[in-house]
């Protein structure tokens, strides 16, 4: 990964956090590699979320036929914890945002900044696939 690149996106991923009872956030690419992350995770622990929001997304994706027979492409998956919620949207080919918050945050207003971070950066927050794997997000017919 390059640093550099990590670290100017970084800095956009602390956007979204900057609001009560946010947490993290973190970009991944759909193979489960950190692309980046927002201050106040060390990246250790960001690699290792990355990887399972990997898993998550997939198995997400997965269950659409559950919502309906016709092909339906995953676009957001929410997990409820009880000590607060970890949001997962995909922001554009091959690439997903997720953030992390507490059971008192304004869920409309993590959604939101999240997709206004995912429309402002457009292709910056893209992570192309790697060679040989289907491309996924909005928009996929896998």
């Amino acid at each position: 990964m390059n640093d550099h690149l990590n670290n100017e996106l970084g800095w956009m991923l602390d956007e979204v956090v900057k609001m009560p009872e946010a947490r993290h956030a973190i970009l991944l690419s759909a193979d489960g590699m950190l692309r980046a992350h927002s201050q106040g995770i060390a990246r250790d622990e960001a690699e290792r979320q990355a990887a399972a929001l990997s898993g998550l997304q997939s198995i997400s994706r997965s269950t659409s036929e559950f919502c309906d027979p016709r092909e339906t492409p995953w676009q957001q998956t929410l997990v409820e914890f009880v000590g607060g919620y970890v949001f997962l949207i995909a922001a554009g080919p091959g690439a997903y945002l997720a953030v992390s918050a507490t059971e008192a945050v304004d869920m409309e207003a993590v959604s939101y900044r999240m997709q206004k971070l995912v429309d402002r950066l457009g292709k910056e927050l893209t992570s192309p696939p790697r060679q040989g794997l289907p491309r996924q997000g909005i928009g996929s017919h896998t």
